[in-house]
């Protein structure tokens, strides 16, 4: 690699401290991302901007290769209420830096760049590399990786095309996410007919609900995924619009989670619960796809040449908006994701650019 390890480790500790200090929840990380920009421009490097989505490619860019998309994001959620340490205050402490964002994904993010950079001028690469630090990624929103793969400029400029493959980073403990579960939120509608509740009048939609959720909690699909295991179903809040006590509702409506394993497309899933319910069944979005990347897979075959062991992860990311294949790996650990008083071990961070770095070279290697 161009620069020491420990000066690669250094410059992903100081980017991460930076980033800490600034408030970038999703919509609204104009700041993290001229953060991101300017550092990656001191060190000599050609960066663009969509939205608020910072991406760079490889000094010897060729178009006849194929390129591999290193991608994290670099929006927050909000700091929950159990904080005790001031969330923009990046502070070490006993092995840890503390701060909102260290694990989810400031880390992965900034040892992703340190890698970037550091081969960034190399001429021997079989392949070419395309950094994306990107927005909104904790609301799922159209605004970050799902509008940069659609920019015209952006397209342009990394020669998009079908031969991509994508290293997405999140806290993975740096195993290997080969496979990752889709999303389906769901409302549902159920009517029925007002009536006096002393009287027994009407049909009570709130027992046709009930109706429908008992039979939903018992609910199996038949594919079972060896990585995610079944298709997850979960009803989650319930109301009708009848606030008074003596009332018989005439509607009710009630939420479903599913959680969706790679072997079903969230289509297939809405259809098949459908069948199942007398309630009316409207899907909020068909975007958050469940994703798998084959074993095979030469960033796979790589990452466990390295050590790393495959294994499918319960949490959506920016995967899901990605029409190539993508494995989910990086430093840090998803359990503290969104946790009050998150942090990331330092030696996470040279885990991180040390996994990351042993990855390429085992593609390099083998090609």
């Amino acid at each position: 690699m161009t620069g020491a390890p420990t000066q690669l480790m250094n410059d992903a500790l100081q980017l991460l401290q930076y980033l800490i200090v600034i408030p970038s929840f999703s919509k609204e990380e104009q700041q993290t991302a001229a953060c991101i920009m300017h550092w990656l421009q001191a060190k000599g490097i050609e960066t663009k901007q969509a939205g608020n989505n910072i991406y760079a490619r490889n000094l010897h860019f060729d178009e006849r290769k194929p390129v591999i998309l290193l991608n994290s994001h670099h929006d927050t959620v909000k700091p929950n209420p159990g904080y005790t340490r001031d969330p923009f205050q990046a502070v070490i402490n006993d092995g840890c830096l503390y701060g909102l964002g260290s694990n989810d994904a400031g880390a992965s993010l900034v040892c992703l760049i340190s890698i970037f950079t550091a081969y960034y001028d190399r001429t021997d690469l079989p392949f070419n590399l395309v950094l994306a630090a990107t927005a909104e990624e904790e609301i799922s929103g159209s605004g970050g990786i799902e509008l940069l793969l659609q920019d015209t400029a952006f397209r342009e400029y990394t020669a998009y095309s079908q031969s991509w493959s994508a290293i997405v980073g999140e806290p993975t403990l740096m195993q290997l996410a080969v496979a990752e579960r889709g999303l389906l939120v769901i409302d549902a509608y159920t009517e029925g007919v007002a009536g006096h509740a002393a009287t027994q009048e009407g049909v009570n939609a709130l027992y046709q609900a009930m109706d429908d959720i008992n039979t939903l909690r018992v609910y199996q699909f038949d594919r079972v995924s060896p990585f995610l295991g079944p298709v997850q179903v979960s009803v989650t809040s319930i109301e009708t619009s009848n606030k008074q006590h003596n009332v018989v509702p005439a509607d009710c409506r009630f939420t479903i989670d599913v959680r969706v394993n790679e072997l079903y497309s969230l289509e297939e899933v809405l259809h098949i619960l459908q069948k199942q319910v007398r309630s009316r069944l409207q899907v909020r979005s068909l975007r958050l796809r469940a994703t798998s990347i084959a074993e095979q897979h030469p960033l796979v075959q790589a990452g466990m040449r390295s050590g790393a062991m495959p294994y499918g992860s319960p949490t959506t990311s920016d995967k899901a908006l990605m029409p190539f294949p993508a494995l989910k790996m990086g430093p840090g650990d998803s359990a503290r994701s969104h946790m009050a008083d998150e942090f990331i071990f330092i030696d996470d961070l040279q885990k991180g650019i040390d996994g990351y770095h042993a990855l390429l070279q085992n593609i390099i290697a083998y090609e």
